[in-house]
């Protein structure tokens, strides 16, 4: 082989594995804890323009794979934390099984650029039409395959304050994704024509500036409004360790911890943190229970704690939260559970990863899916627990209806990774989605109050024992996302693929 041919050969490698790779990884610092939201444009801007010359279908599937190994493969790496540090899985398995996780989810990148490849055009059509409605599309689909993992969708990059963040009430997360993919698309568009058709390079960064231009208007349409006076909140963060929180002999400081840290609080709303009691609810004793609800009447409120719950036969058993105090006692039961955390998908062939994790009450039954908002403390609040906050279309079905938004969670299983703050900024796109405040209530960190807009008007120290008091207003009425759901950006995309399949067709034809 000539010196020429290797080194034809190591570039062809390089933009085939590395690169994407590099991508990828780049693309995370978009995301909580770094908001660069900047970066993911350029970087998908580059995945796009690798696309556009990769010379095959396979190559741009591999091309695509190797993007996707980047983004999650660093940007979902926690993992490995929730399976070998608190799950005890042994350290090769929980590694491989990181990987053959990340593996999975870089197959929908990798899908997009084998589809975008069969679409024949000019550079425009594929750059500004085919490639943004493929690349969001299959962002979506990972929304559902196998129950959803959407953790990682590029459109929760812009939240709270990226220039398309505005089109969250109007189009969701996916929206914005998409929106996102066709700045890229400008960018790929404007590049390469900057020397030889400075036109058209003028016309792809005026598209981009209209684009994120508009987005930053619609930041100040107010798409909600007021109802009553704000509402005083007490978020408690007990801060119990992950691998003591089951243990028999730390049951006593839990609830005591929890007890001292309600008793501290003159808020009408308390909002204690997922499983903040490690008892059923049944096995709670009364007086306990009595001593919450009395504190909590006093406050002329009333206060909602996260505990295990399970019905008669005792076999089943749901993850739960339930209100005491003013109002009657009210539940919310989790209805979208993790696959192996709270529920063993396939059991007689799965089943024995429950032998191998130790992960305590990790057979859930599902809530209903239509579920009430809890009255509380004189608002509707939408309760979701933990994993929940990711579906932005499940969240709605409490709305218009709710006043607040409340998410309890137990990030603990994520030790000090970027997980929790990766979910802090999920949270943030949900407030943006409804016009509403969010309140997060977690055991180790990330306990914030969020204001419609998605910002944090205040949070409490992280991997801290703390209560965070302050006040959240309730808000009325319906963004154009809550009334459509994920309906209006499925229709955009689908039409601008229909138009990209069909200028397609007609090109092969001619």
């Amino acid at each position: 082989m000539t010196q020429s041919a290797a080194l034809i050969l190591r570039a062809g490698r390089f933009k085939l594995g590395a690169l994407p790779f590099l991508l990828g990884a780049l693309t995370v610092l978009g995301f909580a804890p770094f908001y660069f939201y900047f970066l993911p444009p350029l970087t998908v801007a580059a995945l796009f323009y690798l696309w556009l010359h990769a010379g095959s279908r396979r190559a741009a599937f591999m091309i695509g794979f190797m993007f996707g190994l980047g983004l999650y493969g660093v940007g979902a790496s926690w993992v490995y934390v929730s399976l070998h540090d608190f799950g005890m899985m042994p350290m090769p398995i929980a590694v491989l099984a990181t990987l053959l996780f990340c593996a999975f989810l870089a197959l929908f990148p990798a899908c997009a650029g084998w589809l975008q490849a069969w679409i024949k055009g000019a550079a425009a059509l594929r750059l500004l039409v085919a490639m943004p409605a493929i690349f969001a599309l299959f962002e979506w689909s990972l929304s559902w395959v196998f129950t959803g993992f959407p953790w990682l969708t590029l459109g929760y990059t812009q939240a709270p304050s990226g220039p398309l963040a505005g089109y969250a009430p109007l189009l969701g997360v996916f929206g914005v994704s998409w929106l996102l993919a066709v700045s890229a698309g400008l960018i790929a568009l404007a590049y390469p024509a900057w020397r030889t058709a400075r036109k058209q390079a003028w016309f792809a960064l005026g598209g981009l500036l209209m684009l994120w231009s508009a987005g930053a208007a619609l930041q100040f349409i107010a798409w909600t409004h007021p109802v009553g006076a704000p509402v005083t909140v007490s978020l408690l963060q007990g801060n119990i360790p992950q691998d003591m929180k089951w243990r028999e002999e730390r049951l006593m400081s839990t609830l005591v911890t929890y007890r001292n840290l309600v008793q501290g609080s003159q808020s009408r709303l308390i909002i204690l943190p997922e499983t903040a009691i490690p008892l059923f609810y049944d096995q709670v004793p009364a007086t306990y229970f009595a001593e919450l609800a009395q504190h909590a009447r006093n406050n002329g409120g009333d206060l909602i704690l996260g505990l295990p719950e399970r019905d008669f036969d005792q076999r089943t058993y749901y993850n739960s939260v339930v209100s005491l105090g003013a109002s009657p006692t009210q539940f919310y039961r989790k209805q979208h559970l993790v696959p192996f955390g709270e529920f063993i998908p396939l059991r007689p062939v799965f089943g024995w990863v429950v032998d191998m994790l130790h992960i305590p009450l990790s057979d859930f039954s599902r809530g209903t899916a239509t579920q009430a908002p809890l009255t509380v403390a004189g608002q509707q609040v939408a309760m979701d627990i933990c994993y929940e906050d990711v579906f932005g279309e499940e969240i709605i079905r409490q709305l218009p209806q709710a006043t607040l938004l409340a998410n309890v969670s137990n990030d603990a299983w994520f030790g000090n990774s970027i997980a929790p703050r990766q979910h802090l900024q999920i949270s943030q796109m949900r407030a943006l989605e409804t016009g509403r405040y969010m309140l997060r209530a977690t055991n180790t960190g990330m306990t914030a109050i969020l204001n419609e807009k998605g910002r944090i008007v205040a949070q409490a120290p992280v991997f801290h024992e703390a209560a965070l008091h302050g006040t959240a207003q309730g808000m009325m009425g319906s963004t154009p996302f809550v009334r459509w759901g994920n309906g209006a950006f499925l229709v955009l995309a689908t039409l601008a693929l229909a138009m990209a399949l069909i200028i397609s067709s007609r090109a092969r034809q001619a």
